[in-house]
């Protein structure tokens, strides 16, 4: 493809006779000129340019360079030998250590994506492999959002879904079986390496939910403690009233320590994990909990003339302005699996250099970059935005910085206490005897416990999730004013 699209037409000529008056002209062929037709690369011009501002691996992308292109023009031929906005920024513009800047075509879905509401059947679940090289897979239900068609229809924790619509779960079937809008699932039972259907099923009909991420915050009295347990799915900033709300009760309970049990959250806000940081402490108000680091052009120009918008500093207030509750702890257990990422292990590395933190389960997906949406403004802002379309661009922008200087997880976050949860052994959330906040209250109160990791682990296929556009993604709200080039 080139900026304009010629078609070259071939013309024969022939010498035509024809018996008329001796006077007649000869006939000559009219030759027509091509006639260019532009191709709109609107959305592309945006793509490079928000690319070419912001990225934070803008120094490993060759063609982000200011100076790469002699011309426009030349930059609208780069753009146009791609076909789709889509295939630019993936196959173009994105660095290969990236695995999480994304494009949308549709940034209202995005938005509502970011303030928790989806269409959903409720149902969360992580996708595993029967067999070494087989293709079967089956279904194990982690959690169902209360007030959920799944929840409605008695779906539970534990329950193993083997068939949707009476078709076996394959690694090749399951994003469309469990993609549908209105299902079937088929449940099975899980005894020793056999996994047998049952006659259990239940139809699931998605609707658009609204999704609160604080899943369960209860005060349990174990031996005399009062021990807050907070299970959070996702740092979704639109909740955090119900967050702080959650830490007042804790405080007037008289809550002396604190579980977190991070174990799906997948990340979000960044300013959502820098208040959860100071609801769980409280005496460091003001003190540097996360510096950020940009690009080399953006990180030169903060450092030179506005060094406090790298600071990240813990806050005594929400952004409504309301007071945060802090229960001033100097240690916090925490509960971690492979799902947990971004935001979530944000809160463990930013607190790390202040307070204990005791961390339960498995490493972490190692994920310390944080993305922004920008929209086609002439700011990248949502004000005044093309409205010929509805593209935005999510690409990563930063990367955290404890404030021992700490960054660069690219392995994960490794636990103190290693426990990984058994699908034969699910337990309640919330439980006091569910094996994975046993193992966190038993660290608690100090006693010692045998751990059993010793039972038959099946490979990770995928989860719910996990094509969602939001997925393991750490984000901020806030956009610096352009630098002039």
């Amino acid at each position: 493809m080139k900026i304009f699209k010629i078609v070259l037409l071939t013309l024969l000529f022939g010498t035509f006779f024809i018996s008329c008056s001796s006077d007649q002209d000869d006939e000559k062929p009219t030759k027509t000129a091509p006639t260019p037709t532009a191709v709109d690369l609107t959305v592309e011009n945006f793509v490079y340019r928000g690319m070419n501002e912001f990225y934070l691996y803008k120094a490993d992308v060759p063609v982000l360079a200011n100076d790469y292109f002699a011309s426009p023009e030349d930059k609208n031929d780069f753009l146009d030998n791609y076909a789709t906005p889509e295939d630019l920024f993936y196959d173009g513009l994105v660095a290969p250590q990236d695995e999480f800047s994304w494009i949308v075509d549709d940034y209202v879905a995005l938005e509502n994506l970011f303030s928790g509401i989806s269409k959903t059947s409720g149902l969360s679940y992580v996708l595993v492999r029967y067999c070494e090289g087989c293709s079967e897979i089956f279904a194990v239900v982690r959690l169902v959002l209360p007030g959920s068609p799944a929840d409605i229809a008695g779906v539970k924790r534990g329950d193993v879904i083997n068939t949707i619509d009476g078709e076996q779960l394959t690694d090749t079937n399951f994003e469309a079986l469990f993609g549908a809008d209105t299902f079937t699932i088929g449940l099975a039972t899980l005894e020793g390496t056999n996994i047998t259907n049952t006659d259990e099923t239940f139809e699931l009909t998605k609707v658009q939910f609204n999704s609160n991420p604080v899943f369960i915050a209860e005060t349990l009295e174990v031996e005399g403690n009062k021990i807050g347990y907070l299970f959070y799915n996702s740092f979704t900033s639109d909740y955090d009233v119900q967050l702080n709300e959650a830490f007042g009760k804790f405080k007037a309970d008289g809550v002396t320590d604190l579980i977190l049990d991070l174990r799906y959250n997948g990340g979000g806000s960044v300013r959502t994990a820098t208040d959860l940081a100071a609801m769980i402490t409280g005496q460091f108000a003001g003190k540097l909990f996360m510096k950020e680091q940009w690009n080399a052009e953006y990180q030169a120009y903060f450092e030179s003339t506005k060094p406090d918008w790298l600071l990240n500093n813990f806050n005594t207030t929400l952004k409504t302005g309301e007071l945060i509750n802090s229960l001033n702890l100097s240690k916090v257990y925490v509960i971690t699996t492979g799902r947990s990422a971004s935001a979530s292990e944000l809160v463990i590395n930013g607190l790390d250099p202040y307070i204990e933190v005791v961390q339960i389960g498995e490493t972490t997906r190692g994920k310390f970059q944080a993305s922004v949406t920008l929209y086609d403004s002439p700011d990248f802002g949502r004000q005044n935005v093309n409205p010929n379309h509805t593209y935005a661009i999510q690409p990563l922008v930063l990367k955290s910085v404890n404030s021992a200087g700490i960054s660069d997880y690219v392995n994960g976050l490794n636990p103190d206490i290693e426990i990984s949860e058994n699908f034969r052994d699910f337990g309640t959330l919330g439980d006091i005897n569910e094996p994975m906040l046993k193992v966190a209250i038993n660290a608690v109160l100090g006693n010692r416990i045998s751990i059993n990791n010793d039972f038959q682990k099946y490979e990770f296929v995928g989860e719910s999730g996990m094509r969602d556009i939001n997925y393991q993604r750490m984000y901020i709200d806030k956009l610096p004013a352009l630098i002039e080039k």
